[in-house]
């Protein structure tokens, strides 16, 4: 009996070593998992070491929504509060939201775990907060940085996506496209006209100075268009400076660029008296005599801009702005 008790407890030593060897063996390989292969790049705070590829990705930045979508990127969470309704994220119930930049629920990105968070525009702000939420993610910024060539920083931004994701073919042709309706909108514009950026929202009209103006402040500088009406101290503000329509029939612009802010929203989401861009603009008394208005050389950005501006917007943008004025060749 007590032969047999030996028997069974040297056996039973062997198999507490056989299973502690696989279990450190398992432990090594889930570390080894873990630490995976790792990818280099520099955003607007330097240089970032992130997991290639992310396990769990959470996405705040506006204008990376439709490239990661398009790119099939599965996300943990994000702002889907701030998404477009026609992307697919925004029928994707697994999606922690971490709401909008006026009301976050930052506390979703503790739950969503994440490796990497794709932060910026509207949540650049709470940087601080979701790295200390998230202290083991990576927290990648690639907003269009001040002083900086607004195009230039389109690229920047899809490029990096391209070597954090593996999408770097992806990368290329959106780049690519993207010169090429910038060439062909530099083509058909006639330097002889002057351009004047304005922005809709509730049915009022705002003015979006060159440079700085909201969304269509860049274009005055990608296309080198002349100005009908420069301001001093122009802001960014999302609605656009005031302006009278006086002031706009004054300055006798011969195009118009014009972002509707409403349009970006559902119907029922929209501002108390918000009306399409084009209702706004060119049933206008005051602005009948407008050169713009006359010719039809007013050019909207695509429905969706104010919650997209990302690189696709402006590829779409820049060649209907060269159909719009070839059509006037």
């Amino acid at each position: 009996m007590v032969s047999t008790r030996l028997q069974l407890s040297a056996l039973a030593g062997v198999v507490a070593l056989t299973l502690a060897g696989c279990g450190s063996a398992e432990s090594d390989s889930a570390k080894a998992d873990d630490s995976g292969s790792t990818v280099e790049v520099e955003d607007n705070n330097g240089k970032q070491t992130v997991a290639s590829p992310p396990k769990s990705v959470v996405a705040t930045d506006n204008r990376t929504f439709q490239t990661l979508s398009d790119w099939g990127i599965e996300l943990k969470g994000g702002a889907v509060s701030l998404m477009s309704e026609d992307l697919e994220y925004t029928q994707d119930d697994s999606i922690l939201d971490l709401g909008s930049h006026r009301e976050p629920d930052l506390e979703k990105v503790v739950e969503a775990k994440p490796d990497l968070i794709v932060n910026g525009q509207r949540f650049a702000q709470f940087h601080d907060d979701l790295a200390k939420l998230a202290p083991d993610a990576t927290v990648l910024e690639l907003d269009p940085r001040d002083g900086e060539d607004f195009d230039a920083e389109l690229r920047r931004q899809t490029t990096t996506l391209g070597e954090v994701f593996g999408k770097q073919d992806e990368a290329k042709k959106l780049v690519d496209d993207f010169d090429a309706s910038i060439e062909r909108a530099r083509a058909a514009y006639d330097d002889s006209d002057k351009a004047m950026g304005l922005i809709t929202s509730a049915g009022d009209i705002g003015y979006a100075a060159p440079s700085v103006g909201r969304t269509v402040g860049p274009v005055f500088d990608i296309l080198d268009l002349d100005p009908a009406l420069e301001v001093e101290e122009g802001s960014e503000d999302h609605q656009g400076d005031d302006i009278s329509v006086e002031a706009i029939a004054k300055s006798n612009p011969d195009l118009m660029i014009v972002l509707d802010r409403d349009a970006s929203f559902a119907p029922e989401d929209r501002d108390e008296g918000s009306a399409p861009a084009a209702e706004v603009l060119e049933d206008s008394e005051a602005l009948k005599d407008v050169p713009a208005i006359k010719d039809d050389k007013i050019v909207y950005f695509p429905e969706d801009t104010y919650l997209n501006e990302g690189i696709q917007t402006y590829t779409e943008f820049f060649n209907d702005f060269a159909d719009t004025l070839e059509d006037q060749k």
